[in-house]
């Protein structure tokens, strides 16, 4: 069965670290986009970062450039996003996603979600 299972996120403080993770089952992450949506209450699912299967190319939404930095351990089959700095407006929910491109319509995979919360 190919599923994504993610972990990482809590509740913390504004200007406070949190690492985001991502492991496939059932497939691997290697032949496809891999990235990072969020959804925070009242809005759109959005990608935050996105990486391209030859790992050549990233994507950054414009309000996390410079604060978190997507990677990948192809040997663990995992995707991992390293959130510094966090501002109170980056609490959504956060899903871990593959497919064929950085835009929802392209995703064939979803994690579950993950909380991710911070306060002012």
């Amino acid at each position: 069965e190919e599923h994504i299972v993610e972990s990482g996120g809590g509740l913390v403080q504004a200007g406070d670290s949190l690492r985001l993770s991502c492991a496939a089952s059932g497939f691997t992450f290697d032949d496809y986009v891999v990235g990072w949506f969020r959804q925070a209450p009242g809005k759109e699912r959005a990608a935050v970062s996105c990486m391209s299967a030859s790992m050549s190319n990233t994507y950054y939404q414009e309000s996390v450039k410079g604060r978190f930095t997507i990677s990948t351990d192809k040997t663990k089959n995992t995707v991992y996003l390293q959130m510094n700095n966090l501002k109170p407006e980056d609490t959504a929910v956060y899903y871990c996603a593959a497919g064929g491109g950085c835009l929802s319509a392209l995703v064939n995979y979803w994690g579950q979600g993950t909380q991710v919360t911070v306060s002012s």
